[in-house]
């Protein structure tokens, strides 16, 4: 079962647990679908497709969370046939927690685990000055810095203007996130941090433990702002571990 809000069909169908991944801003399901073959099939890896990209491509991107998440959790209802848990990475991490937030506050279940992944927790303020504002030439030059655009995107200018709505979009989603209303998650929460990242330290990922009556706990692994691009091993192992799902063979 699918729906237009995740990307292709269920990769291991008779799985026990769903796991819906949500990228960083810019990103797409693209950096997830590695992910089921190191997994396995007790896990279906469902990653989340935003519009404005890929099959989405013709559909205005959202700028609000609030917008997102509303038309989200009712796009994501006929998948929550299992136990599920939510992984969000950077801007995604907000994504997932007011995604998670919003499923308990309807009635239809938190998540068996929330994973949130390199950005401060959401009621910290921002040390970094907003982007999405900056002329385009500014804004392009500063999201390619920041080495989460796909380097066949920073290297066609035109491919890259092209994509600059969606990016500037997705930041502007980041940068003008506020908590919505609600209130403690019950699901235990994992915050998982790169030693190195220049966008957001493991003082700013502690906070998420304000965010659950559940068990927290906090990862700090090798590698910088994109770190599991770099090695995902560790925090696959730690998904694994925290959903009971043997490591592979």
């Amino acid at each position: 079962m699918t729906g237009p809000w995740t990307a292709g069909g269920p990769a291991a169908p008779d799985a026990g647990t769903r796991l819906f991944c949500f990228a960083h801003a810019g990103g797409g399901p693209a950096g997830f679908r590695s992910w089921q073959r190191k997994l396995g099939p007790d896990l279906d890896v469902a990653p989340i497709l935003l519009p404005g990209r890929e099959s989405r491509s013709r559909e205005r991107p959202l700028r609000r969370v609030a917008d997102v998440v509303g038309r989200l959790c009712d796009g994501l209802l006929p998948m929550l046939d299992r136990p599920f848990a939510l992984f969000g990475h950077s801007l995604g991490a907000v994504l997932a927690y007011e995604t998670a937030r919003e499923l308990g506050a309807r009635g239809w279940g938190e998540p068996r685990q929330l994973f949130v992944s390199a950005r401060r927790a959401p009621h910290l303020p921002a040390r970094l000055d907003p982007l999405h504002r900056l002329p385009e030439e500014q804004f392009l030059t500063a999201v390619g810095r920041m080495g989460g655009t796909p380097p066949e995107v920073l290297s066609h200018p035109g491919l890259l203007r092209a994509f600059a709505p969606v990016l500037r979009a997705d930041f502007e989603l980041n940068e003008t996130y506020v908590p919505l209303s609600g209130g403690l998650l019950g699901c235990p929460v994992s915050a998982v941090v790169g030693r190195a990242d220049p966008q957001v330290g493991a003082d700013e990922m502690a906070g998420w433990r304000d965010t659950t009556r559940g068990p927290f706990e906090l990862r700090v692994l090798d590698g910088d702002h994109f770190y599991l691009r770099q090695d995902p091993r560790e925090l696959l192992a730690l998904v694994r571990d925290r959903l009971g799902v043997p490591a592979r063979s």
